[in-house]
This record gives C-alpha cells, structure tokens and sequence, in this order.
C-alpha cells in the first residue's frame, strides 16, 4: 500500500484527486498508476483503470489472475466493474468512499452474484493514511475556490 500511496502524492502534485494503485504479480508490482483525469482528459484514467490496463499490457493478456490491486480509495462502480473484467484475484483498498464506494460503501458491485463470481476483496489497509491525503486535497482545493 505504500508504493500506491506514493502514486497517490505523484497525482496530487499534478492537481489530480489523490489516489494511486498498484498490481503485484508473484510478490513484483507489475504496474502503478495514480488518477490522470485532467492531465489525459478522460474521464476513465481512475488509478485503477490505468493500472490494469498497464498489467494488462505488461502480461500480454487482460485475464490478471493471481494478481492483486493495492488502491488508496475504495473503487466505484467503473472500477469495481473494471476488477471484475480483469479476473483479479484481490482487490485491498485502503479509505472507504461514502459517495461513490462500489465495495460495500455506497453499493456492493463486488460480491454481486448477478455480475459473475464476487471479488475478493478488503478494505482498510492504510485507510488513515488516505484519508489524510484526501482530505488535505480537498480542504486546499475548497480554499482556493
């Protein structure tokens, strides 16, 4: 969890909302990725999606079994939805997110059973953390409007 806070602080320095991911295959992190939805102009660059599309390319094919994802931020519903379609093995995220959390949060898209197989999946690991740098992000941004 720390390399994805530290993916996190990478996209809060470019002004994006302060998340980061990471995929570990094998005990290697095989892709990372913080939030670029300004910087890409893309509404679906979340951390997440960027990673997985990056282990995607790194292991040749989109099926990332017995790979798991280290978010700073519990993932919404594209993400969630994302997770799934990769066939990730785990997902461990570490704030949970009251508005648009797909893990239990808001909606639980993870152990759905009309999706397929549920995702494994826990929350909380380093959720202080994240929590701080969200909030932090937030407060500035609030200031400067």
């Amino acid at each position: 969890m720390a390399e994805a806070m530290d993916e996190a602080r990478r996209a809060r320095d470019l002004e994006e909302v302060p998340v980061g991911a990471v995929i570990v295959h094998g005990g290697e992190i095989i892709a990372r990725a913080g939030n670029r939805r300004r910087e890409l102009g893309d509404p679906t660059a979340h951390a997440e999606v960027l990673a997985i599309r990056r282990a995607a390319e790194v292991t040749g094919d989109f099926r990332l079994n017995g790979c798991t994802l280290y978010v700073t931020l519990e993932p919404c519903a594209m993400c969630v939805t994302t997770c799934r379609q990769a066939r990730l093995e785990l997902v461990i995220w570490g704030a949970d997110d009251p508005k648009a959390g797909a893990c239990g949060s808001v909606v639980d898209l993870a152990d759905d059973q009309r999706l397929g197989p549920p995702l494994a999946h826990r929350g909380g690991l380093g959720a202080a953390d994240s929590r701080t740098l969200l909030g932090e992000f937030f407060a500035k941004r609030r200031r400067k409007s």
